[in-house]
């Protein structure tokens, strides 16, 4: 992995010269040109230290699709929302790339008869969102609720939940959840 060319190409992204960067670090800028040329290899926690100024995770540094390059726009098209969704639901996430994500958006597609699964869910933060179309059964706790088009659900998200599609067709819900789980 080019680790030197990545860095750069995070940096740039930012709007960050290497001045800049090595100043928000701490350490000269020649330190971040070495390690952008390759010459010097930095150890994981001085890379999070530099990735810190940035800010960008560790994680999202090294997951980071360098061919599909970092966006520099808010707008986000219909091919640009990968699906991470799994057993029949599809969940299309907004600014996959994005880096620090701090919420999860999605635009979720259930089709009829599927769920979340069997087991209840739970997570750190909070989620809400809005039903677009069909019938979805909403389970918080040991409350149940069938939501329509236009009604939406909030709540924390520790407490157990579960999503079912009860219509005949398709359910879309947009959602959003905070820390990002996708």
């Amino acid at each position: 992995m080019d680790i030197g060319a990545r860095l750069q190409l995070v940096r740039k992204s930012k709007h960050l010269s290497q001045r800049e960067l090595a100043k928000r670090v701490g350490v000269t800028n020649s330190t971040i040109s070495l390690i952008e040329q390759n010459k010097v290899s930095p150890s994981v926690s001085s890379l999070k230290k530099v990735l810190d100024g940035i800010p960008i995770s560790l994680a999202d540094f090294f997951t980071l699709d360098l061919e599909a390059g970092l966006p520099d726009t808010p707008f986000y098209g219909v091919d640009d929302l990968p699906d991470v969704g799994s057993n029949g639901v599809h969940y299309f996430l907004v600014g996959q790339h994005r880096p620090q994500r701090q919420m999860c958006i999605l635009r979720e597609v259930m089709p009829a008869g599927t769920d979340t699964g069997e087991t209840m869910l739970r997570h750190e933060g909070e989620e809400g969102g809005v039903i677009i179309a069909g019938q979805v059964e909403v389970t918080v706790g040991d409350q149940a609720r069938v939501l329509g088009p236009g009604e939406a659900y909030y709540f924390e998200s520790r407490v157990p939940h579960r999503f079912r599609n009860v219509g005949e067709g398709d359910a879309v819900i947009v959602s959003a959840n905070t820390p990002a789980t996708f």
